[in-house]
């Protein structure tokens, strides 16, 4: 599957907020929002007034870039979630929450999501006991993940979890910091979804017109 691979702190500042795409750096002065808070590029300290769709637009870039996802694929998360039953906008939250990848981040296994889909693709994750190498995989109410005992001593796995405590922790996950695993118990809550602020309304009526 194709990926983002270029500067990831330009996103930042395209979308004019924090996206918390380089883990520890994006909590410090070294932040490139935090040093130049406006969009990249030569008119980047322009005047910019937004038109309907553009406002559009930037809320469907910003919240694909927040889950590390090309266009293609969103757009398939959108198509799945209007044949849910319950709110298009929150149901596709939801998928991108049960991401194995986006789980491993949010367990602490991992500073970002990139690192998070870095440890998938390597294998050193186990859902249930075993390998998943997809970093896409959706899970189950009730999966456990957890790294595996081989790959419980690789540095950055450690310094992820000895951080985890400043992030806000999610009411559908368990975690057990001692063992490296963790229980996702179901649909995440709308509620929590709030770092980065998250406009899901605007994505559907982006590709609802």
């Amino acid at each position: 599957m194709a990926r983002y691979i270029g500067a990831v702190c330009r996103l930042c500042r395209r979308e004019d907020m924090k996206l918390f795409l380089k883990g520890e750096r994006c909590y410090t002065d070294k932040c490139a929002h935090t040093r130049r808070p406006y969009p990249p590029g030569q008119h980047g300290q322009g005047r910019i007034k937004l038109t309907e769709y553009a406002v559009r637009l930037r809320e469907k870039q910003k919240l694909r870039r927040v889950y590390g996802i090309l266009e293609r694929q969103f757009r398939q998360y959108y198509f799945d979630a209007t044949r849910r039953k319950g709110r298009t906008g929150e149901e596709m939250l939801g998928l991108l929450e049960s991401r194995l990848d986006n789980v491993c981040y949010r367990m602490g296994f991992a500073a970002t999501r990139t690192e998070g889909r870095q440890l998938v693709k390597h294998g050193h994750i186990l859902v249930n006991g075993k390998q998943v190498d997809i970093p896409s995989y959706l899970l189950r109410d009730g999966d456990k993940v957890e790294v595996r005992e081989k790959s419980r001593k690789i540095a950055f796995i450690a310094a992820s979890l000895a951080q985890i405590d400043r992030r806000p922790m999610p009411s559908w996950l368990e975690i057990d910091k001692e063992k490296f695993s963790g229980v996702y118990k179901g649909m995440s809550v709308r509620d929590e979804l709030n770092e980065p602020p998250i406009r899901e309304q605007y994505v559907v009526e982006y590709y609802s017109r």
